[in-house]
């Protein structure tokens, strides 16, 4: 006869299994599918025009004003700014961003004496996306149209960003948000001088930024960001470090130098627009800045006391295009005498060749006396005006005395002084095409199961539920074989038991079909 222990312990063990099941899911979901930790914005550019409309009334006949860059902000398009060296945060479980970048534009119009009625300058945009809702905030200095009174405010929330629809969370990196609609906000109104009222529609806005993981830079082996770095450091008796801090500011040793200049906006633009339709190239060692070209490796000498310097820089830039358009630049030097700076390059342009010919003049407090300052002699965008060989180099397309690009240049006369980094517009954004519905793109690169995170966190998570689906299929079909193989038996006993009468047809401890732990009766 069955023991009628027997059908509680099969029912316990089929309650058991559904418990280790459920304890699987529960446990292990969890654990692959933990927050990712927040990661840092580290380079990148923002695109915006503000109001194309806007730049066409101050360039044109009624303002008959302009518009200069500053900070490193470029020009990209036909009426768009673009904004350097993004520095934020991102949360890849809320999708919480925040992105600031660098630049500004300063807009002039309507000059009344020596001074302009309208004056704005839009500098250090940030975009801040949280709860579903984005904002474009800016440091703003205007002059209120009509009284003329002068507010400087830092970090006006300038501009409302449509988001909706876009998925902001689980993103690993690059993230492009591409043509966010923006409205004018009551504040930014109020900054805009008064030329617009809240609500106004403005351009829309891109961005692409990178991402490391942890604390900026935390992931690279050196602790470095990548931009900069110290030498290091002698080990030299005090003493000995005097001697030598002595000895090399009289020898006027230059320990690194660099120099910063974008020829002209408008030549870069005739270059890359649609009349030569060309572009440029760098070369051995030449960096490019979005809005300036860097070259490097400055070598040579500096006299405190005559306040000259002379410095040959490594790189060299080509620009091609359509109409005969090649000139070609190198050998980049810069010379200091009186206080005025002069950068030379070797040209070679077709039908102007010249070795070492001047094509800038500039000038700034900083070369008057050239007194290093934290072991660095910097000058930042001092503006130039081209020579006549300078003239002679681009063509005869502007004449001598044009201003054309403002010159940084940065000098280290101390061995662990630190050169300005170049601005860092992050990774190229995948192309993409371009949007028929007008509604705002985003690409945010997701998490991939073969991946594996700089910080640490496993991608295992579709793996994970891959290995629970098979013990849930497995389980499955180990429960479909037991109650076949019940049902059988109990088949069997029935035959037998009209046979000879020795089985009972309930013995074998609840039917299968009743489920597990039913009882019979």
């Amino acid at each position: 006869m069955p023991s009628p222990r027997q059908p509680r312990t099969r029912r316990g063990a089929r309650v058991g299994a559904v418990a280790v099941l459920a304890a699987l899911l529960g446990a292990l979901l969890p654990m692959t599918a933990a927050h990712a930790k927040p990661r840092t914005v580290q380079g990148g550019r923002l695109d915006w025009g503000i109001k194309s409309s806007f730049q066409s009334y101050v360039t044109g006949p009624i303002a008959k004003g302009s518009w200069n860059l500053q900070g490193g902000a470029a020009t990209v398009g036909g009426s768009q700014f673009r904004f350097h060296s993004a520095k934020g945060s991102y949360d890849p479980d809320t999708g919480a961003f925040t992105a600031g970048f660098s630049g500004g534009v300063h807009f002039t119009g309507h000059k009344k004496g020596g001074s302009y009625a309208l004056d704005l300058t839009i500098s250090r945009p940030t975009v801040k996306v949280s709860g579903g809702s984005g904002t474009l905030y800016a440091d703003m200095v205007s002059k209120e149209k009509g009284t003329g009174k002068v507010t400087s405010t830092a970090q006006v929330p300038l501009a409302k960003l449509n988001v909706s629809g876009i998925d902001m969370k689980g993103g690993s990196g690059p993230i492009a948000l591409t043509n966010l609609p923006a409205t004018l906000t009551s504040q930014g109104a109020k900054a805009f001088a008064g030329y617009y009222t809240a609500g106004t529609r403005l351009d829309p806005v891109s961005l692409s930024t990178d991402l490391v993981a942890g604390s900026g830079g935390a992931d690279k082996p050196d602790g470095s960001d990548g931009k900069s770095s110290k030498k290091p450091d002698k080990k030299k008796s005090g003493a000995d470090k005097n001697a030598d801090k002595n000895k090399d500011r009289a020898a006027g040793r230059i320990e690194d130098a660099a120099v910063d200049w974008g020829v002209r906006r408008t030549f870069r633009e005739y270059v890359s627009g649609t009349i030569a339709k060309g572009k440029w190239t760098l070369s051995s060692g030449a960096e490019d800045g979005g809005a300036l070209f860097r070259f490097p490796q400055g070598k040579g000498s500096y006299d405190e006391k005559k306040r000259t310097l002379a410095a040959d820089f490594a790189g060299a830039v080509r620009f091609t295009g359509r109409h005969g358009l090649d000139i070609r630049l190198s050998e980049v030097a810069v010379g200091v005498k009186g206080g005025e700076g002069t950068l030379y390059a070797d040209v070679d342009g077709g039908e102007f060749r010249k070795k070492k010919a001047p094509l800038v003049t500039f000038a700034a407090a900083e070369l008057k006396d050239l007194k290093p300052r934290d072991g660095l002699i910097a000058v930042t965008e001092a503006p130039a005006k081209l020579t006549a060989d300078g003239a002679k180099a681009f063509g005869s397309m502007y004449k001598p005395g044009t201003a054309m690009d403002p010159v940084s240049l940065a000098v280290a006369v101390d061995d662990k002084a630190e050169l300005p980094a170049l601005p860092d517009l992050g990774s190229e954004p995948a192309p993409k095409k371009a949007a028929s519905d007008g509604k705002p793109k985003t690409s945010a690169k997701k998490e991939s199961a073969d991946s594996e995170d700089s910080d640490g966190s496993s991608k295992a998570l579709p793996i994970t539920l891959a290995a629970v689906a098979a013990l849930l299929v497995a389980a499955a079909f180990a429960f479909l074989f037991e109650r076949r193989r019940r049902a059988a038996r109990a088949a069997s006993a029935g035959s037998a038991g009209s046979a000879g009468g020795a089985g009972s047809a309930g013995g074998d401890g609840g039917d299968a079909s009743d489920g597990p732990g039913t009882p019979t009766g």
